[in-house]
């Protein structure tokens, strides 16, 4: 029987994402002055960045005439086929972690195992996993349409990186939207499954949290 696996992580009011990103306000039951009889009260109110919890980014995160979520074509992040990539390196993953593998027209989901470290001091440490440009580079050229990973993000984010983000730059300008924080990548299979991951359709904003889940075989 198919099941579903959710691979993103809950949104919780003041969660820490990774250091250096605000924390979410999340108000339930929010007083609407003026609302219509009936509606005085909203179901609630969420404050936060794009980049919170589980989120997709586009082209418009890194480049100014980019597509922004409202432009994001549905085929981009939902009803894909899915393959899992288990990352041999602790720290940087290079091209030879994806050779051999056909990956064309596939959503690419890196499993890292950081995610264990989630909502701990040591999620955020600068040694957490990540691609190089080179492992971008061949993403691109291997026809991926879709890249997520289990960890901060696809780059280094250490002081020695210089706030230097060239794997994300490589697959956004290849129009590839990326999902970071994914998590219980182990319980997924190699191949075999379908991969979702849309946001909400908002107009100026480039990067949104997603409910992101795989349907396997």
């Amino acid at each position: 029987m198919p099941k579903l696996v959710d691979v993103s992580h809950q949104i919780t009011d003041g969660m820490t994402t990774c250091p250096g990103i605000p924390e979410p306000v999340v108000r339930e039951g929010t007083a609407v002055p003026g609302a219509a009889p009936g509606h005085g009260d909203s179901s609630g109110r969420v404050t936060m960045v794009g980049a919170t919890g589980t989120y997709v980014e586009m082209p418009a995160h890194r480049y100014r005439d980019g597509a922004d979520l409202a432009d994001l074509d549905l085929a981009r992040v939902a009803g894909l086929p899915g393959t899992v990539v288990t990352a041999a390196s602790s720290h940087e993953i290079g091209p030879e972690a994806f050779g051999g593998l056909d990956l064309r027209g596939r959503a690419v989901l890196v499993r890292t195992g950081w995610d264990r470290h989630w909502r701990t001091e040591a999620y955020g440490r600068f040694d957490h996993p990540h691609l190089t440009e080179t492992a971008a580079k061949a993403l691109v050229e291997a026809g991926a349409v879709l890249v997520g990973i289990d960890s901060i993000g696809v780059d280094d984010t250490s002081p020695v990186a210089e706030g230097a983000r060239p794997a994300l730059a490589v697959l956004l300008a290849a129009g590839i939207p990326v999902v970071s924080h994914l998590c219980l990548l182990d319980q997924l299979p190699e191949e075999g499954f379908t991969f979702f991951a849309a946001p909400a359709k908002v107009r100026g904003m480039a990067a949104f949290p997603v409910r992101a889940f795989a349907l396997t075989d």
